[in-house]
């Protein structure tokens, strides 16, 4: 490795070395990392930007959407100027712009029960960012019959929730069921606030560098579930194991 870049990386990540549930033997891990984000929007934004942040090795995302005007609210990734351009490539221009190193792919289509597995094999986590429930079942399936981990996050108006999947533990079935939700809404419609987003979305980037630096609890069998109103967080444990 280059005398400059190893000086780069050694001082670019040195607030994780300096941790002793991280350190270096976990840092080089997070670098060696392979996440998929599947949903570059609301709380895709702040994983895409904390996994650049944090050094992961190659960082996959999925998006077929593009960047609108009403999305500029709480997608914090993109800028008035990406209008129109596709969430992936503002995504990665952003990505890349904090931390060169990593490795972004950038995969501007839509997530199918065609294309899920092969998006997904070959990754060590997914992260689910999506906003709807039959691509929430579709990621989740997948994770599930390939045995790969999961993080999930969820935004309704002022509220938000988020729980981990590991092969074996509670999945989305297990804690929500196969139906949808009788009055699933936009978020341009039935409202959000943008913070929340980036809660719920700042979690779940910390699962996933917790998880792949061996560092702390994960939320594996629990539901955290935050409520901007009251201000607070409260967890439900699940004797549940997967759903399907």
């Amino acid at each position: 490795m280059d005398k400059d870049i190893y000086e780069d990386i050694a001082v670019r990540y040195s607030g994780h070395r300096a941790l002793c549930e991280i350190d270096l033997p976990g840092q080089r891990a997070i670098e060696r990392g392979r996440v998929l984000v599947v949903g570059a929007g609301g709380l895709g934004s702040p994983v895409c930007l904390y996994l650049a942040a944090a050094g992961v090795g190659t960082i996959g995302i999925v998006d077929a959407d593009t960047v609108s005007l009403s999305n500029l609210q709480r997608q914090i990734i993109h800028h008035t100027s990406d209008i129109g351009r596709p969430k992936v490539e503002s995504a990665a221009v952003k990505m890349k712009a904090i931390n060169p190193h990593v490795n972004v792919v950038a995969v501007g289509e839509m997530l199918t029960p065609g294309n899920a597995s092969s998006f997904v094999e070959g990754y060590d986590i997914v992260v689910d960012c999506t906003d709807n429930f039959d691509t929430r079942l579709l990621v989740n399936d997948t994770c599930v019959a390939l045995g790969t981990p999961m993080v999930y996050g969820a935004v309704q108006r002022m509220a938000g929730q988020i729980f981990t999947y590991l092969p074996g533990g509670a999945d989305y079935r297990a804690w929500f069921g196969c139906c949808p939700p009788s009055q699933e809404q936009p978020c341009s419609v039935n409202g959000v606030m943008n913070t929340v987003v980036g809660v719920i979305g700042t979690l779940q980037a910390t699962e996933v560098i917790k998880y792949l630096s061996h560092a702390g609890d994960l939320l594996d069998c629990r539901l955290l579930m935050f409520d901007a109103v009251t201000m607070t967080f409260r967890t439900i444990k699940s004797s549940v194991r997967s759903g399907r």
